[in-house]
């Protein structure tokens, strides 16, 4: 039995080349912008730097124990692997993991699935990118629910260790990057333009799935996130600086690559879950397809 109804899995649209980025600006030609890199922006000029202008590696380790950390994040891309091959139609039985981290979490996805999906058009894993600010912004979604024509859900699992404040996850450039990608690109799967309050975005949390949290798109919400995304865009386009400013919030330091090499620190942050106090730290903390990808220019 499949508690997400049925699937389906959606024909992509040809592959569109991304627009040339600026000589001078640092970026690879075909660099493309999304939510992740974005947020690494927003929280630190330098860090977004160092990880996508210069490619820098670091042996600075994000957070100890480490082979705790490491596990932590195989289990986040293990439940992500799990529940794309059952939407795609593997039997929910012939998936059960032996974690019992896993297993927990599983079992939570198919008594608790996200409530209210569409039932015509269940596609994981899909990705769709934009123009905009002369470059090119993407989205890649764990999953797209659609009812073509009526309206679509954007779903994204979280295996975060604590269910996220619903203001934390309102200022993340993820939930206004996702559905702004969603109305600009997604016509050819919806029949039709999609208008934004035809769109929602709804966080499932593996250790709360009876707690989801969704946001409901408007049109306004559409424009600001049109300018407030074009001027980040702009901003990383335009700056020409040798070093690019470190942030002033130290928070973001605690889990960074870059601590040491910013001297801002040479001890990780710790996983303890009495010392994990901060959920926007533990937000970014987490399994992510897109940024996994996006590096490897």
């Amino acid at each position: 039995m499949n508690p997400f109804g049925h699937w389906q899995t959606a024909v992509r649209p040809r592959d569109i080349p991304p627009e040339v980025v600026p000589e001078g600006s640092g970026l690879p030609p075909a660099f493309q912008f999304s939510q992740q890199s974005l947020q690494d922006y927003a929280d630190c000029p330098r860090r977004f730097q160092l990880k996508y202008v210069l490619g820098q590696q670091w042996p600075a380790v994000e957070a100890e124990p480490i082979t705790r950390h490491e596990r932590f994040i195989e289990q986040g891309a293990e439940f992500h692997l799990l529940v794309q091959r059952h939407l795609l139609g593997i039997p929910a039985e012939k998936l059960t993991p032996r974690d019992p981290v896993l297993a927990r979490w599983w079992d939570a996805c198919l008594r608790y699935p996200p409530p209210d999906l569409p039932a015509t058009q269940r596609m994981p894993e899909i990705l769709l990118s934009t123009p905009l600010g002369g470059q090119r912004l993407m989205a890649r979604f764990d999953l797209l629910a659609i009812e073509p024509g009526v309206r679509a859900v954007i779903v994204d699992w979280k295996t975060t260790r604590h269910r996220t404040d619903r203001r934390i996850l309102a200022e993340r450039l993820q939930t206004k990057v996702y559905p702004f990608v969603l109305v600009e690109a997604g016509t050819y799967l919806f029949g039709k333009r999609i208008e934004p309050e035809q769109v929602s975005l709804t966080y499932w949390f593996a250790e709360a799935p009876q707690h989801p949290e969704t946001f409901h798109y408007e049109t306004a919400q559409h424009e600001d996130n049109r300018a407030h995304l074009t001027q980040l865009i702009a901003e990383v386009i335009g700056n020409k600086q040798e070093v690019w400013p470190l942030t002033t919030d130290t928070d973001h330091c605690r889990y960074c690559l870059y601590r040491s090499l910013c001297e801002r620190g040479e001890r990780a942050g710790h996983l303890d879950e009495d010392e994990l106090d901060n959920e926007e730290d533990e937000f970014d903390f987490e399994f992510d397809l897109g940024s996994a990808e996006e590096v490897a220019f």
